[in-house]
């Protein structure tokens, strides 16, 4: 089974890069703001307060900032279009998020696709089997 980078671009690009967005953006070329591309995805990554906010607002179990609810709305977005409007800032950021995620909360990672993927349809597009066996992450995480 494939473990698809595609998907981690997809899914957290807009989590990390909007964790500073005040109201998101397009430019003329139908992108995503890029002004925050900057942000340090380290410090968010690091603070299970600040990445347990975002994850409960995208969840609604929690409050969200306006930036939480900006990404909620582009989420949906991201998805269907494989982050084709992300710069490749935001899906490197993307990547870094999610491997994050899915390594050290497996519990809300399962939640987030459950919410954001119900049907299966973007784990059908990038070739990630409902019963795919992360285990090998766990190795890889030692």
């Amino acid at each position: 089974m494939k473990f698809s980078l595609v998907l981690v671009v997809v899914f957290i690009a807009t989590a990390v890069q909007s964790t500073n967005f005040s109201r998101l953006r397009r430019s003329p070329q139908q992108k995503y703001t890029t002004r925050y591309d900057n942000i340090d995805v380290e410090r968010i990554l690091h603070s299970k307060r600040l990445l347990l906010n975002y994850i409960n607002c995208l969840l609604d179990k929690g409050s969200c900032s306006p930036e939480g609810r900006d990404l909620k709305k582009l989420l949906p977005d991201a998805l269907a279009t494989d982050c084709s409007k992300c710069s490749e800032v935001q899906k490197k950021q993307a990547g870094k998020v999610l491997t994050f995620v899915l390594l050290n909360y497996r519990k809300e990672w399962d939640q987030l696709i459950a919410k954001y993927d119900p049907d299966g349809i973007y784990r059908k597009k990038y070739e990630i089997d409902e019963d795919y066996d992360y285990s090998e992450l766990d190795e890889a995480k030692k």
